[in-house]
């Protein structure tokens, strides 16, 4: 097991390099001189000089990026174009917010997607199958501003038990702010439960099709002990695939779910650092995402490890 994990460790940092790489190419690349997005159209050659200079923008790309890498590693991520304040402790503000939504989400789509998605996998193509079905697809297809309006006019405007804003300040706990998370969790959750429920259907349909669960069943094991000790054992793999992936999405993704609650995430302030070529704050929101989605699939992997022992031993 070390031996294992000591490899996707590997695959991770490659990851990680690998996607700053090309991070830091494609930024290079974006349209626009940051020095006359600073300065502004009246700026004259002289004044547009001096600020590449001072920034490092006239320096050789490979020199930009290591020395990039080499601040971003010891914590100085630079200042912001735009705002003239520290990246990193603007980043982990709204990574802290990111990470409180995505913790609720989590907690409330995957228990519930599981469930749903077991039930239908035991009672194949029965009403209860097709019920789930239906409603998971139903929901998954609406965009998620609909969905988010239609919770806001129910819950908030209608039956008034949930604030329809989402607005957090930095001194704010998480106790303090759950109340303002539920509405857009569950914005979330509703996209999400239709995938994981969906695949997770499958293949429990699949393993219950297998001859070692009829093999068990005849040998007389309870049937119980069968679903969670063999089948789910089984069936669950490709859905942490899905789960790790969704992590990622829910750290940077949801744009149009902040967006609708007015919640200062991560992914709201990558489109404001997009919108102003904000330079540092786009490089280090994409690489907080990529290390998100990094760690995530690290954890699939160890999961994968402790279910299945054949892919820890290389079989």
């Amino acid at each position: 097991m070390i031996l294992y994990l000591l490899r996707r460790l590997g695959f991770l940092v490659l990851t990680l390099v690998l996607t700053s790489i090309l991070i830091f190419v494609i930024t290079q690349w974006l349209p626009g001189d940051v020095a006359r997005v600073l300065l502004g159209r009246e700026a004259g050659e002289a004044a547009l000089e001096a600020l590449r200079a001072e920034l490092g923008l006239n320096d050789p790309l490979p020199v930009q990026y290591l020395r990039w890498v080499r601040n971003l590693a010891m914590g100085d991520w630079g200042r912001s174009f735009s705002t003239a304040s520290d990246v990193r402790p603007l980043v982990a503000e709204r990574l802290r917010n990111s990470l409180w939504l995505s913790l609720v989400t989590l907690l409330m789509s995957v228990p519930l997607a599981l469930v749903l998605g077991v039930l239908a996998g035991l009672r194949e193509d029965s009403l209860l199958d097709n019920a789930i079905s239906i409603l998971a697809l139903a929901v998954v297809g609406l965009p998620e501003f609909v969905t988010g309006l239609v919770l806001i006019q129910i819950l908030a405007f209608g039956l008034r038990l949930l604030p329809a804003i989402s607005i957090v300040t930095p001194d704010e706990s998480f106790l303090e702010v759950l109340p303002r998370l539920l509405l857009p969790a569950l914005t979330a959750t509703l996209v999400l439960l239709a995938y994981v429920a969906r695949l997770t259907r499958a293949g429990v349909v699949e393993e219950l099709k297998k001859s070692y669960v009829r093999t068990a069943v005849l040998q007389g094991l309870p049937y119980g002990r069968v679903i969670f000790q063999h089948v789910l054992r089984n069936a669950l793999l490709p859905t942490i695939t899905v789960i790790a992936i969704s992590v990622g999405w829910l750290i940077s993704g949801l744009v149009v779910v902040e967006n609708v609650f007015n919640y200062p995430g991560i992914g709201r302030l990558l489109v404001f650092a997009i919108e102003r070529r904000d330079l540092p704050v786009i490089q280090a929101v994409t690489m907080v995402t990529v290390a998100g989605y990094a760690g995530a699939n690290l954890v699939a992997d160890l999961l994968y490890g402790l279910l299945d022992p054949r892919i820890r031993l290389g079989e």
